[in-house]
């Protein structure tokens, strides 16, 4: 489940709360079942409280959203992808370290 930070999107929200967005956003690709997902999950909760107002940091459960999820071709979980401006800046597949995706989100992010 997500942080007090953490968002949540979905299918219904995803185009206007990722898409549209005026900052960048991370996005989580999970699901409950998932045990890399659920290591992964602190990170992201963490990663949202480092970045809040900055980024937009979220998840988004691929067996709720399957339509986002066959959009960007998510295969293995967890993804992870990083949008500006409505595209894929970059894209993590598999467990990955708090250090490989502040990072990425460093670069993309207004200072603070």
């Amino acid at each position: 489940m997500a942080g007090a930070n953490t968002l949540v999107f979905t299918d219904a929200t995803f185009e206007e709360e990722v898409l549209g967005s005026d900052v960048p956003v991370l996005v989580d690709f999970w699901a409950e079942w998932c045990g890399p997902c659920k290591a992964l999950g602190p990170i992201i909760d963490d990663l949202a409280t480092t970045y809040q107002g900055r980024v937009k940091v979220g998840k988004l459960d691929t067996d709720a959203n399957r339509q986002v999820s066959t959009q960007y071709s998510i295969t293995a979980i967890p993804t992870v992808i990083l949008f500006q401006g409505g595209q894929i800046k970059e894209k993590f597949v598999g467990l990955r370290s708090k250090k490989d995706l502040s990072r990425s989100l460093d670069g993309v992010a207004a200072p603070a």
